[in-house]
């Protein structure tokens, strides 16, 4: 199993800036994807950005040019820098990774946006 943890969530002004992380632990053999999601109140749980093993990237529109997704695959880590907040990337977010066994979610960090 693996297991993984968030970090980095907190309250922020809108136009300020935070760093996400996710630890994994446990039974690793090298991750295909690594990822972020989030959830707002009442929606649906939405990709925000993923990177491959071989690091090509994939964000959603809404985060584009705003949020960098990064891994180092030596300590078995995911990064999402997130510039520019707006009140509308308040969310839960969730951890994200994949092996040849299938998809392991974290517990979710809060990020808020607001003054």
């Amino acid at each position: 199993q693996v297991q993984l943890v968030e970090s980095g969530g907190d309250l922020v002004q809108p136009g300020g800036s935070l760093r996400l992380s996710c630890a994994a632990s446990g039974s690793i053999f090298g991750f295909n994807f690594m990822g972020w999601y989030r959830q707002a109140p009442g929606k649906e749980r939405e990709l925000v950005a993923r990177i491959t093993s071989g690091g090509k990237t994939t964000y959603a529109d809404s985060v584009k040019g705003r949020f960098t997704i990064s891994r180092d695959n030596a300590k078995n880590t995911v990064y999402l820098q997130m510039n520019n907040l707006k009140s509308e990337d308040t969310s839960v977010y969730y951890c994200w990774v994949t092996d040849y066994r299938g998809g392991y979610w974290g517990k979710g960090t809060l990020v808020t946006v607001s003054s």
